[in-house]
């Protein structure tokens, strides 16, 4: 079992920067593939972001490649996403979430625990 906890969302301006964190319980999160997902109001939840257990494999949606990296702290349990240069398209609920399968995956079916979310709004 993994509880995962989201903290660093907030209102930007665009062409602003922050940097979400994903707090993890639990002593096996190195083992777990981690994932950052977003859901924007009427819109499907769409991977944004997912890297292995060890960091050595990375994947980015093509909306925010050059933009935004993914990390992880196994030592602290802790996975990030740093988001620079947004947008207002960026304007979205953002959640972690933790797989036990191995993998990069982009649908959300793959994953198995979830944060709760948190806000990012991007102002024009």
């Amino acid at each position: 079992q993994v509880q995962l906890v989201e903290s660093g969302g907030g209102l930007v301006q665009a062409g602003g920067s922050l940097r979400l964190s994903c707090a993890a319980s639990g002593r096996t999160f190195s083992s777990y593939v981690m994932g950052w997902f977003r859901q924007a109001p009427g819109k499907e939840r769409d991977v944004v972001a997912s890297i292995s257990w060890n960091g050595g494999r990375i994947y980015y949606a093509d909306s925010v490649k050059g933009r935004f990296t993914i990390s992880r702290d196994n030592a602290k349990n802790t996975v990030y996403l740093q988001m620079n240069r947004l947008k207002p398209e960026d304007t979205a609920v953002y959640y972690c979430a933790a797989s036990q399968r191995a993998g990069l995956f982009t649908s959300d079916t793959a994953y198995d625990y979830w944060g709760q979310g948190t806000q990012v709004t991007v102002s024009s």
